[in-house]
């Protein structure tokens, strides 16, 4: 059975969010959200993490993820996403290792278990991309210009994380469009860039993505609750 590695995107500043610290190590409840992202990983099947981090903030990442259920290795990343998940990957397994990788963001600490498992379930099962998505229930419409139109928004989904991938297949897909000099939004469409498919699982309101201050406030009203709904 393939192993699973977690590859947790945390080298953003979060410049949004405000506050003294990298959103990445906010605390929620008095743990910081790379923690919170690292134990539902676990919870949902990885079996290790890799963490990409900002450079010189090794330090402040080792005591935040101290007693994880993982073992976790910490990488610096690089200018851009792109470039931070690629050195991410580097230190997934080795060249001639097969394993499923999910890429995930640290400001999603509450993504649940079961939607960790399904992701890791359905690579198992052959599928070489695999991302977690909700319908999206707000009116949306289109601006150019000075003019907009609606939407039809039966046809859309939102993405969230972890997206979960044959680990060569996400590797090839990052080099090819790399040196296309490809810009791309997320793993996924890094992958579609190069033909393979992406396949879709349900995803979860849980799976919230903290960005703003009133972020912190829900995520925190969640996690204060009797039980969290589903």
């Amino acid at each position: 059975m393939q192993p699973v590695v977690a590859l947790v995107a945390a080298a953003g500043s979060g410049s949004r969010l405000g506050g003294p610290v990298p959103k990445a190590l906010l605390e929620l409840a008095g743990v910081p959200l790379v923690r919170r992202s690292v134990e539902q990983l676990a919870a949902g099947g990885a079996q290790r993490a890799v963490i990409v981090v900002a450079a010189g903030l090794e330090p402040d990442f080792e005591r935040a993820l101290a007693g994880a259920p993982i073992e976790c290795q910490l990488v610096t990343g690089g200018a851009e996403r792109q470039e931070s998940v690629r050195r991410g990957l580097a230190a997934c397994a080795g060249p001639g290792e097969d394993a499923v990788v999910l890429v995930h963001d640290a400001a999603r600490p509450l993504v649940p278990a079961e939607v960790v498992a399904a992701v890791v379930s359905a690579v198992r099962a052959g599928l070489r991309a695999v991302v977690p998505v909700l319908p999206v229930i707000d009116s949306i419409r289109r601006v150019t210009g000075d003019d907009s139109v609606v939407v039809d928004r039966a046809e859309l989904v939102g993405v969230q994380t972890p997206q979960g991938f044959d680990l060569a297949t996400l590797r090839s897909a990052h080099e090819q469009v790399a040196a296309r000099g490809l810009a791309v939004t997320d793993d996924a469409a890094c992958c579609e860039a190069i033909g393979v498919p992406v396949h879709l699982v349900p995803g979860s309101r849980l799976s919230m993505k903290v960005t703003e201050p009133v972020d912190v406030r829900i995520a925190e009203a969640l996690l204060s609750a009797p039980a969290l709904p589903e």
